[in-house]
């Protein structure tokens, strides 16, 4: 499965549009900073206040949740699909394995706004707290992309 740039455009500038506290976080966030990597999903951390106005957003372009919103608070994620895969983790706090509690508001207090088409922004997190949230599991794939924000965040910030 690959997106178009077209969808993904359309994806982006319905969440902007539709004012939802959104952090796109996971493999598109580096793709989104520069990094080479390869993903199909998207993963956005949203605010659990915003859920409702996230799903009537994405509604328009044909994605549907897996889950309705109690049950989606209840777990703390759900998963909107189409020809597309959205995973958001709609918790207000979520650990690492390494028991590092991480809380939505403050990456949202940190976070980055990137321009990804004209007049189109996302919301990601900043590289320390991407690097982070790459700790939710521990998978190989996660180990590489720390090491390549590890690499990012020396030469940003020598």
């Amino acid at each position: 499965m690959q997106t178009s740039d077209l969808e993904e455009e359309a994806l982006f500038r319905a969440i902007e549009d539709s004012g939802t506290r959104a952090i796109l976080f996971g493999r598109r966030a580096l793709i989104a900073l520069g990094l080479p990597v390869v993903t199909f999903d998207y993963d956005f951390w949203i605010h659990s206040d915003d859920l409702l106005r996230f799903n009537a957003a994405l509604e328009p372009i044909g994605l549907v949740a897996n889950r309705d919103p109690a049950q989606a608070r209840k777990f703390g994620r759900y998963v909107l699909e189409n020809d597309l895969r959205v995973d958001v983790l709609v918790a207000r706090a979520c650990p690492t394995v390494d028991g590092v509690r991480l809380n939505f508001d403050d990456l949202w207090e940190r976070r980055q706004t990137l321009e990804i088409a004209p007049g189109v922004h996302i919301a990601v997190p900043s590289i320390d707290d991407l690097i982070a949230t790459k700790r939710f599991a521990q998978r190989p794939k996660d180990a590489e992309d720390i090491r390549l924000l590890t690499a990012l965040r020396d030469w940003v910030e020598p």
